[in-house]
């Protein structure tokens, strides 16, 4: 048995692991992959990396470690994790069963997708999903952000603040219906395409332009120096959602010190409802879980 099983190789997941290796635990990080959200960079002309605040070198350094350490990582998905008395056990896509006296769990969101024409072919080239990562590049640029909800809404409000232009498609009636909404409705650089839906995207070696369509069926190009499509992102919580308490977007709910509702059950990065998904939050976050779950098992803990 494990003194500790993370579950999810993003951030939060390869901070939690380090973290609990040199607190001398018996760790196990459990995930498909190692880097999550870092393995996608958007992409853009002349734009050099250290104009990017990425947490790229911590989270490189942790991952390269943990490729090393092959003792302290097994790579395949978690499909569920089930309580068993003092322990639990996280069950593999493969069928296996690991146990562990604690739990971290740090598996990140899902990011909606159009699925329209070009989406694919210029993910990272152009177009990605966080405009809040990249909005200090687009200083008198233009910026298209698709969605329609709280986040395509934060993220136009904060494009507009540095932009020359911003296009924002996809809102349904109702949704400007807040604060945030009547900023961006009197902004000058601002234009709001609501009801109006992306139908393909479109460039070069980037993407430089989408297709819009609007209600009465009247079509459009819009040019742009990047693309962010910004729906609600959805939390891998499905298999701790029987067992911890979740909010109402499904995310898994923690406390200042990341414990869940179920003492040994941790919780970090974006899969949580902790503020804002960002890769500096999400190794902090995950550093916590960690220093907490060591705090919980030291009783535990000896020769």
């Amino acid at each position: 048995m494990y003194d500790l099983i993370v579950v999810g190789g993003g951030p939060a997941g390869l901070t939690a692991t380090i973290y609990a290796i040199r607190k001398r635990l018996n760790v196990l990080l459990v995930s498909k992959d190692l880097g999550g959200k870092t393995n996608f960079r958007l992409e853009l002309p002349g734009v050099e990396d250290y104009q990017i605040i990425r947490g790229l070198e911590i989270v490189g350094k942790f991952r390269s470690e943990l490729e090393y350490l092959d003792f302290a990582r097994h790579m395949e998905p978690v499909e569920r994790v089930t309580q068993h008395q003092d322990a639990f056990a996280a069950h593999t896509q493969g069928g296996g069963e690991l146990l562990a006296k604690a739990v971290v769990i740090a598996t990140g969101t899902q990011q909606q997708r159009l699925n329209v024409p070009g989406e694919k072919e210029y993910l990272m080239r152009g177009l990605c999903y966080s405009a809040i990562s990249y909005a200090p590049l687009f200083i008198d640029k233009t910026a298209v952000v698709i969605g329609d909800g709280d986040l395509a809404l934060r993220s136009a409000a904060e494009l507009s603040t540095v932009t020359e232009h911003v296009y924002l498609v996809g809102l349904s009636s109702g949704a400007l219906d807040s604060s945030l909404g009547s900023k961006l409705e009197s902004a000058e650089n601002v234009t709001v395409l609501a009801e109006y839906r992306v139908t393909e995207i479109l460039g070069g070696d980037y993407a430089e332009r989408v297709v819009v369509e609007g209600p009465q069926d009247q079509e459009a190009e819009i040019g742009a120096d990047g693309i962010f499509i910004e729906m609600a992102l959805i939390p891998n919580s499905e298999m701790v959602a029987e067992l911890v308490d979740l909010d109402s977007q499904g995310r898994v709910k923690i406390d200042a010190r990341n414990r869940t509702s179920v003492p040994g059950i941790f919780g970090a990065g974006d899969v949580t409802d902790t503020y804002s998904e960002q890769v500096l939050v999400a190794a902090g976050e995950g550093a916590k879980a960690a220093l907490s779950a060591y705090e919980y098992l030291l009783p535990t803990l000896g020769r």
